[in-house]
């Protein structure tokens, strides 16, 4: 297995490009606009440039992983050569599946189709392809470069010796994969996103403020990221799109979103990619500021 095609160049896909270009992979970086292309490549330069300065990456690593990532627009095009297809585009289930239909069109027979899904059924997107036994979760978390975990969810019909070369993959970029089965939320997002479900309805039903309820999990709990500020950083609208799943797929009200989350998100406050969540992000500050909304 020599080349990884990523679809998405966002936060997640810039981030698997990067880390398999740095253990030697030959990566295409696909993604239907070449402005996301773009910063996605100067993203890449700027955390591998990171890396070199702390002396975990010599210069000539960091040149020879950048050379071994390919930009393309065209999805056939981008994943012709691919023996694994890792999908990191937005946690849409109609994309997603639409998605799968036509890489299993478009892929060599032998390909392994992952996604990079935090929640959204395997089983459900490996039923599109003629190839099930194929498709497997691989959910890198964020950042990818840094965090170690890899969470490889098999499908209902995903085989063995996929679930075992996506495991020995992982491994290879020096990550540790944990297996899991298939269902709503996994195993992370199932236990994490209650959580923070829970600490946006103890702010909204004000038994505490922000700083106070992320001060409580920090230092009661050795959490490094209070529940808010890591909704901030995951993204509301990703936050309420897992839940939103968690609570269709379970049919259990102790998944459904906290009505404060849903306005949240409908008005635009996503968290630290809009600028704006529980906390306030100003461009260059590293101060955590709560947003002037809850004071």
């Amino acid at each position: 297995m020599k080349n990884i095609a990523v679809i998405g160049s966002g936060t997640m896909g810039n981030g698997i490009a990067h880390v398999f270009a740095q253990y030697g992979y030959e990566v295409a970086l696909i993604d239907i606009n070449q402005q996301s292309l773009e910063k996605a490549l100067a993203t890449i330069g700027k955390n591998m440039d990171r890396q070199v300065s702390k002396g975990t990456l010599s210069e000539d690593d960091k040149n020879a992983a950048i050379s071994r990532i390919k930009s393309f627009t065209n999805l056939a095009e981008g994943v012709a050569n691919a023996d694994l297809v890792v999908e990191a585009a937005t946690e849409n289930i109609s994309i997603k599946l639409e998605l799968f239909r036509q890489l299993d069109e478009l892929c060599k027979p032998e390909t392994i189709l992952s996604t990079n899904t935090s929640s959204i059924s395997i089983t459900k997107i490996g039923a599109v392809t003629k190839r099930p036994d194929k498709v497997i979760g691989m959910h890198f978390m964020n950042p990818v470069p840094v965090m170690k975990l890899v969470e490889v969810i098999r499908g209902y019909a995903t085989s063995d010796e996929v679930t075992s070369l996506t495991m020995e993959l992982s491994r290879k970029l020096e990550k540790v994969p944990v297996e899991v089965n298939d269902y709503p939320g996994f195993v992370a997002n199932r236990i994490l996103m209650p959580m923070i479900n829970e600490a946006i309805y103890t702010l909204y039903e004000g038994v505490a403020g922000i700083e106070e309820i992320d001060t409580v999990m920090k230092l009661g709990m050795a959490h490094p990221m209070g529940p808010l500020q890591l909704a901030d950083f995951i993204g509301l609208d990703v936050c309420l799109s897992i839940l939103r799943v968690l609570h269709d797929g379970f049919g259990n009200p102790k998944y459904a979103p906290c009505p404060l989350l849903v306005n949240m998100v409908e008005a635009g406050y996503k968290g630290a990619k809009t600028g704006e969540g529980f906390y306030k992000y100003t461009p260059g500050s590293k101060e955590l500021v709560v947003s002037p909304r809850f004071k």
